[in-house]
């Protein structure tokens, strides 16, 4: 692979699927329409999750690390989105401490995850100011996945509940039921898509973890679901606070972001997850440039986790830096070319989304086409979400260049790739009214 150093047409060129031959870009740091001008629009194109959606980030399922070399392996593989090792570590480690709650929550998590993974949700900009994530297609696991992770719920729940029986004041039952119930919430809401009964198991995480800050006032570990459920309920529209189990918990954006700062910053168990959350945060409130050394520094920590790249570079994209942006990008490619561990896996459809989202926002039309079409010209190899974007993508490249009849066709294969997409929808809207931006 030879790089340009931006140069070029900023297409990434691949002479065969296999074996890519170019990536070379624009010099988009002089480009007057780009993200620094455009950041409302291009914000929630690059607001992707690092690990779960803002949104859903109350039901957020923290973990304790029990002292075992197969539970930290297990989180290793997790947060470099090796879930298959993962999971077998935690079985492994279920299998020598079958009653340990804690250990199976860690799989039904993983399990979670996974399907997530699987369906693109970690790498699709689930995270939005108008809240998008709540028009978006659910999760469809198979019948054995559901089995698998709601049996591993129950036994944690069965756990749990015996030891609260024992001794309502059992700290380490309290927290564990509190990430049992998260986990749960995470499952309404993304697999079942009940919103309502993901709001009412995260606000019963929230209590359980209250209880555990009154018996321990010093856990610093057991404010991050209260900090995430400041933060959410605070964010929710106002008919949604009205609902009966939330009468008491008010929310306040601001105390909930400073409550996760504080755990990012003194926390010892759930250190990570604080940094994870608080980067997407800091990323839903457009303070991008205080969210991407928090993304740098889990780089660092997980540097097979190539969504994080990608994030890295929608962050700098966001902060109108296009040719690091691009850089990032062109990483990712070079990483998966010279077989580095955990990029063999990344798909080139991936890639070439990623670098023409870059040029589309940064009106680099011509280049941004060329990468959205070999996404949709393989599209049966990427998520649902990257899919239909591509096509839409397409459409709105098409609809700039005064060429609506092209754009329509576009938008119509939107539609038939994913339905019940939010992007689906948008492209309907458009074969009406053809797309146009404002220049800032």
């Amino acid at each position: 692979m030879v790089f340009d150093d931006f140069g070029g047409n900023g297409v990434l060129d691949q002479d065969s699927r296999a074996q890519p031959t170019e990536l070379i870009g624009r010099k988009y740091s002089g480009t007057k329409y780009c993200l620094a001008g455009a950041g409302h629009q291009a914000a929630p194109i690059y607001n992707r999750v690092l690990k779960i959606t803002i949104l859903a980030a109350a039901c957020v399922a923290m973990r304790l690390f029990a002292g075992s070399s197969l539970v930290d392996d297990g989180y290793n593989h997790f947060y470099n989105l090796e879930f298959d090792q993962a999971l077998a570590d935690f079985d492994r480690a279920i299998a020598q401490d079958p009653n340990n709650p804690d250990l199976h929550n860690h799989a039904a998590e993983t399990v979670l995850f996974s399907e997530m993974y699987r369906d693109g949700a970690l790498e699709s900009e689930l995270v939005t100011g108008n809240n998008s994530l709540l028009r978006r297609a659910k999760l469809n696991p198979s019948p054995a996945t559901k089995k698998q992770f709601l049996g591993e719920i129950q036994k944690a729940l069965d756990l749990e509940q015996a030891r609260l029986r024992r001794n309502p004041n059992d700290a380490g039952a309290l927290y564990a039921m509190g990430i049992t119930y998260g986990l749960r919430a995470n499952y309404f809401f993304l697999v079942q898509k009940d919103w309502v009964g993901a709001l009412h198991d995260s606000t019963t995480a929230r209590k359980l973890h209250n209880r555990v800050s009154e018996l321990d006032p010093s856990n610093a570990d057991a404010r991050l679901v209260q900090g995430l459920h400041d933060y959410v309920i605070g964010s929710l529209p106002a008919y949604y606070k009205m609902v009966g189990f939330l009468i008491g918990f008010h929310g306040d954006k601001e105390r909930g972001i400073h409550t996760v700062e504080q755990v990012a910053a003194h926390g010892s168990l759930n250190r990570v997850d604080a940094e994870v959350f608080l980067a997407a945060i800091y990323r839903r409130e457009r303070q991008t440039a205080k969210a991407l050394p928090l993304v740098e520094s889990l780089i660092a920590r997980f540097p097979r986790n190539y969504l994080l790249r990608f994030e890295q570079a929608g962050m700098y994209a966001a902060l109108g830096d296009g040719k690091k942006a691009v850089a990032c990008v062109q990483q990712v490619a070079q990483l998966k070319t010279q077989g580095a561990p955990g990029y063999a896996r990344v798909p080139w459809e991936s890639v070439y989304y990623q670098l023409g989202t870059i040029q589309f926002w940064y009106n680099d039309l011509d280049a941004a086409l060329a990468n959205m079409q070999k996404v949709t010209a393989h599209a049966e190899d990427v998520d649902l979400n990257t899919g239909v974007l591509a096509w839409m993508r397409v459409g709105q490249i098409y609809d700039l260049r005064q060429r609506h009849g092209l754009a329509v066709e576009a938008y119509k294969r939107a539609m038939a790739y994913a339905p019940e997409a939010e992007a689906a929808r948008e492209s309907r809207r458009y074969i009406s009214s053809p797309y146009r931006r404002e220049k800032s």
